[in-house]
């Protein structure tokens, strides 16, 4: 029995990867004023201040108190006498008045938009880069 040789062969592959630029994107931005109105209610408060004598002597300081929708603040003065005594010159009665004010006001705003435009690279076909027209 003779020996025979049969000669294997083999294939080698080899796998490469290269970088291929199929476009660019542009980016642009553009900023424009815009003029809005804005609407919102201011509340105020206000005090009226009326004054009213009392001349009369107490034995000791009154409470600030309040009466409705009166703040009333005592006012004493102490008076040197033979012996001393408190008398209430004035209360101070402040009343509190709510109001409402609608306003409007314009006012400039900036406002950003941006834009994306695809740039095919020098030499490629929009097919050949796999991009759909």
């Amino acid at each position: 029995m003779t020996e025979q040789v049969i000669p294997l062969a083999e294939e080698i592959l080899h796998v490469s990867k290269r970088t291929v630029e199929t476009g660019r994107v542009r980016i642009s931005l553009s900023t424009e004023t815009v003029e809005d109105v804005l609407r919102d209610t201011l509340r105020t408060r206000r005090a009226e201040v009326e004054r009213v004598q009392i001349d009369r002597e107490v034995s000791e300081p009154p409470q600030t108190r309040q009466d409705g929708d009166v703040l009333i603040v005592p006012v004493v003065e102490e008076v040197l006498v033979v012996e001393r005594r408190l008398v209430l010159r004035e209360e101070i009665r402040l009343r509190f008045i709510d109001g409402e004010k609608a306003v409007e006001r314009s006012v400039e705003r900036r406002v950003q938009r941006a834009t994306v435009d695809r740039v095919p690279a020098a030499g490629v076909t929009p097919l050949a880069a796999g991009m759909d027209q």
